[in-house]
């Protein structure tokens, strides 16, 4: 089997500077892949490698601090989803109510530079400070750099999928304007000790939002797809791509037209046996704004059939998913 075709990689900058109709074509190649794995490669994204590398080298710094250093940046409040997770402090699983042992990684997140001040106390969950830490000097710099580069380029892929959807370009950004999106780093250091049942560097479970985009590690595989019923296929990372993914409200937005697929990050090939590797990627979790209410897509509803799901507020809903998947 060849996975580069069932995950395939999409260029970017021909879809921006095409015509209408190489455009629309791209737009069906994506829509079938969506509806089929929901999972593929954007290349040519126009993201500069200075942007890329200094945000790359600036979390493996601070992951390789001490422990106690970094456990300084834990989030202030045990409920909020930025600052530092130490190593085996989230269960993916539980977030669709299967019960593993913790996932092998610690990571970093932040949400929007831009802090929203509301009456409403949810908003301190999404929009509050963020936590930065003080070494590598320049982290915080080069993470909103970062963070705001991953902003444009999700906007542009979202214009992707509305031309893949039968919708106009910019059909998306009215739910993008004070988004609720997240930047998260991910560490997995090489594992010593035995590993406990199904236990795995990062769970199976479906992202939330509406996409991801993830910059992997060249070095070190470990991501997988689920293909089937009972198969998994590896995401081979390719140099200056990233792996994009829809998440489950991406999947409700469509009625399921599109589908959010099952994914892991695998300790080995061989049960009981822990990589001898380290790893990392970065990921930014593409969601939309705190009150934006998400409803089935016109294009993704034939005439005179009920949408599967009703409509939910994003913020709310992310909430609960991330909740359950915290100690």
């Amino acid at each position: 089997m060849d996975n580069n075709k069932i995950i395939p990689s999409i260029d970017l900058d021909s879809f921006i500077s095409g015509t209408s109709q190489s455009r629309k074509k791209t737009g069906q190649l994506v829509d079938d892949i969506c509806q089929k794995i929901g999972f593929l490669k954007i290349k040519n994204h126009g993201i500069s490698r200075e942007i890329i590398d200094d945000a790359w080298i600036a979390a493996e710094k601070f992951f390789s601090l001490p422990e106690k250093d970094k456990n300084k940046y834990k989030p202030i409040n045990s409920s909020s989803p930025r600052g530092y997770f130490p190593m085996q402090s989230e269960t993916l699983t539980k977030s669709r109510g299967v019960q593993t042992p913790p996932d092998l990684k610690e990571a970093f997140s932040c949400g929007s530079p831009k802090i929203m001040e509301s009456k409403n106390n949810d908003y301190e969950f999404f929009y509050g400070e963020n936590v930065w830490p003080e070494a590598p000097p320049n982290f915080k710099a080069v993470w909103e750099k970062y963070y705001h580069a991953m902003e444009q380029l999700s906007l542009e892929i979202m214009s992707l999928f509305a031309i893949a959807l039968d919708l106009k370009p910019h059909y998306f950004n009215k739910f993008y304007t004070h988004h609720i999106s997240a930047l998260r780093a991910l560490n997995y250091p090489p594992m010593k000790n035995k590993l406990l049942p199904e236990q795995q560097r990062a769970g199976a479970h479906t992202d939330y939002g509406s996409l991801t985009i993830l910059l992997p590690d060249l070095r070190v595989g470990g991501l997988e797809v689920k293909h089937s019923d009972t198969e998994w296929i590896p995401i081979t990372p390719e140099d200056n791509t990233f792996i994009i993914n829809i998440g489950d409200m991406m999947a409700r937005w469509t009625n399921d037209r599109w589908v959010s697929t099952l994914h892991r990050v695998v300790t080995s090939d061989h049960p009981g046996q822990a990589l001898p590797n380290k790893r990392q990627s970065i990921a930014y979790f593409q969601n939309p704004n705190f009150d934006a209410e998400i409803s089935c897509l016109s294009t993704c509803l034939e005439k005179g059939i009920a949408p599967k799901y009703r409509s939910i507020e994003a913020g709310q809903y992310l909430m609960d998913r991330f909740h359950a998947t915290i100690k």
